[in-house]
């Protein structure tokens, strides 16, 4: 072992159970839940792939499982034309609105909806 290398911990299975059932709640984080028990977010996905996690073994809560997926139905607008040249103004609520900040530049820039694939490259150049 290495001078500045801590001990290797051990986890009970009891705790590998909590950990990952923590991780089965509706909108948890692994990062998140990793970090309320103390434990690293790979470590988490390890036991969550059934590496070093005897799942027959988890006491209190059962064996954990990833939550179903669900089919959410969104109801869709149909896309308006686009603006003509002479109504060249745009509304505040059909408009793209990107603010970047470097340092102490910022940018604010507002985009016609009606060409969102040219704002999409302007930010894929940019980003890059």
């Amino acid at each position: 072992m290495h001078v500045n290398q801590k001990p290797r911990r051990r986890h009970s299975e009891q705790f590998k159970a909590q950990v990952l059932a923590s991780c089965a709640e509706p909108g948890a984080s692994i990062s998140a839940v990793a970090l309320s028990f103390g434990v690293n977010a790979n470590l988490v996905h390890q036991w969550r792939r059934g590496r070093g996690f005897k799942a027959n073994q988890a006491v209190a809560s059962g064996p954990v499982s990833e939550p179903a997926a669900q089919f959410v139905a969104l109801s869709l607008t149909a896309p308006r034309p686009a603006p003509s040249p002479a109504t060249a103004t745009v509304a505040p609520a059909e408009a793209i609105r990107v603010e970047l900040k470097r340092g102490a530049l910022g940018v604010n820039v507002t985009w016609p909806i009606s060409a969102a694939a040219d704002c999409a490259g302007w930010l894929r150049e940019l980003l890059q």
